[in-house]
């Protein structure tokens, strides 16, 4: 048998998805879009017939999830996490903070290239928004808020929120899921787009803690109205003067 030369058909295409990665996307996915709903249990040989794929690859995807706060496992296995309303208060609050301090960060230091960059985001943005799918929002806006992350140049802010990224988007989901709350989002995001653009720190923190606390007060309400709980609003953060 004749040995035949090492091409490059040998190298590994790292921009092709594994098993794994999909399996994670579709369950992602799936709890984003409200086709699995907080406490429903997770059952690997159910999860397994539907997606046609292994056991270990589904218990992988769920550690997966369970890392970024989607899963929990509780005495009978693995389901979807329940975000109690006092969880969500708190991510909110958390939110409110560091958020607006990441805006007024990048309207303060952002380069001509990542003022380009959240340009380009915005444009995305505005596109999705406009058609109103929720699941593409959510992430078109995680985009938009990773291009502010970048360009902020707080690493320990990017990274506290980048854990609560999965519940931030899934509370972002649900507040968007409401009648219409995306074309209030959009208008209140254009004010932060426009506030940054002007270099004007404090209108653009003012922006996003009003972004923020719209956005809480009907996501709260909607997770109060399943627990018949009360709605308390978010503690904004204190104002901040402008230092330029």
């Amino acid at each position: 048998m004749e040995r035949k030369p090492l091409d490059d058909s040998l190298r590994v295409t790292r921009n092709q998805p594994t098993l794994r990665e999909m399996v994670f996307d579709k369950l992602r996915q799936a709890i984003m879009g409200f086709q699995l709903l907080p406490g429903d249990r997770l059952v690997e040989r159910d999860l397994c017939d539907r997606l046609g794929v292994s056991r270990t690859s589904v218990r992988e995807a769920l550690r997966q999830l369970e890392a970024e706060g989607l899963v929990e496992y509780v005495g009978n296995g693995p389901r979807v996490t329940v975000i109690t309303l006092e969880d969500a208060r708190d991510i909110y609050e958390l939110r409110c903070v560091l958020e607006s301090m990441v805006v007024q960060l990048f309207t303060q230091k952002a380069s001509r290239r990542q003022m380009a960059d959240l340009d380009r985001a915005w444009e995305v943005l505005k596109d999705t928004l406009r058609g109103g799918k929720s699941h593409e929002i959510v992430e078109a806006v995680s985009d938009f808020y990773g291009v502010l992350y970048d360009g902020a140049g707080n690493r320990v802010a990017g990274q506290v929120l980048g854990q609560l990224q999965a519940r931030v988007s899934y509370l972002r989901a649900t507040s968007l899921s409401q009648q219409e709350r995306y074309l209030d989002s959009f208008r209140e995001m254009a004010r932060i787009v426009e506030a940054i653009k002007a270099r004007d720190s404090v209108a653009a923190h003012a922006a996003c803690v009003e972004h923020i606390q719209a956005a809480a007060k009907v996501a709260l309400s909607a997770l109060a109205a399943k627990s018949g709980e009360p709605v308390e609003p978010i503690t904004p953060p204190l104002r901040v003067q402008n230092s330029l």
